[in-house]
């Protein structure tokens, strides 16, 4: 059972929903010590007071605001927890707004909210049945680790899950990095939705899904802990100048069709001889229906231009 990381109470109008929040993720990532390489003696983080010149233990360590070069102001963790701030003791749901109005790059750390003894069972649940029939998402307050915090309240398998978002002032605004404008063609943009089409899927489950570079410093560590040589990457291809763009697409296509199997021919669009634009590409009887029609249309066309006689001048 993970470890609680803050409890309180959420605060729905004068409903009060005791709870304790704890972490929703674990991070599998192999951690490393820094050692002293000579030896492999654990290199140590020592904290020195820079005006006595001495090593301080932690009781003698505090928080301090710098006013300015020789001032500096200091604040306690009692004083902090003290503040006259109703978010400091509880989740504060300021609005309801739909799911999709949220910019996912607001989002961040998700949390589950666990209901806090028996009293907190109905209001909680009230809470959860009620966001899941409106369809909407929670918008809430509140203060952790020495700052308040926006939040967004949702509902996963029966659970309420509290993720941390950015303020709107701490998200940068793109306008700086928006590309120039190019022109493309119906084509190309067709192809590019054939290929999501293709490498379109219902769930995120698969070997394609697993941490490699955990596994691959995994087998590092276990080769060299037996004395063995440690695996070794294949050279990448090197990746070529992208010249042709709707062959590119074609091609992409193709593959991602052979990986799903697929007929790889499906998606494939005519190669682009006029400046015009096509509609989307039909499947491949309907592509030999439309050819043979096309060529008959011309022929009759030829035969009727043919026996026509040139006007006069």
């Amino acid at each position: 059972m993970p470890r609680t990381v803050w409890s309180g109470a959420i605060s729905f109008g004068l409903v009060t929903v005791p709870c304790h929040v704890v972490s929703a993720t674990e991070d599998h990532s192999v951690r490393f010590h820094q050692v002293h390489l000579a030896d492999m003696a654990r290199v140590r983080v020592r904290k020195y007071c820079s005006l006595e010149d001495r090593e301080v233990s932690n009781v003698e360590i505090g928080k301090g605001y710098e006013v300015s070069k020789d001032t500096i102001i200091a604040v306690s963790d009692e004083e902090l927890r003290e503040m006259p701030l109703p978010t400091a003791k509880a989740i504060e749901i300021e609005a309801f707004v739909p799911a999709a109005s949220i910019d996912p790059i607001k989002i961040g750390q998700g949390y589950y909210l666990q209901p806090d003894g028996q009293v907190a069972l109905k209001p909680y649940t009230l809470l959860r049945m009620a966001l899941e029939r409106s369809s909407k998402v929670a918008i809430a307050k509140y203060a952790w680790s020495g700052r308040e915090r926006l939040g967004m309240l949702r509902v996963r398998d029966d659970v309420i899950v509290l993720h941390a978002m950015r303020w709107p002032d701490e998200i940068r605004d793109p306008a700086e990095l928006t590309p120039q404008a190019v022109e493309l063609t119906d084509d190309e943009i067709e192809q590019a939705q054939h290929l999501i089409e293709g490498m379109s899927r219902d769930d995120l489950e698969g070997e394609e899904f697993t941490d490699r570079y955990t596994e691959a410093v995994e087998q590092l560590i276990e080769a060299k802990r037996e004395h063995k040589e440690p695996p070794r990457a294949e050279e990448p291809e090197a990746p070529g100048q992208v010249v042709d763009l709707m062959a590119a697409l074609q091609e992409s296509v193709a593959k991602a069709q052979e990986l799903r199997g697929e007929d790889a021919t499906v998606h494939e669009m005519p190669k682009k001889t006029t400046a015009k634009t096509t509609k989307k590409s039909p499947a491949k009887k309907t592509a030999e229906k439309k050819t043979t029609t096309k060529k008959a249309a011309a022929k009759k066309t030829a035969k009727k231009t043919a026996g026509r006689k040139p006007r006069s001048a």
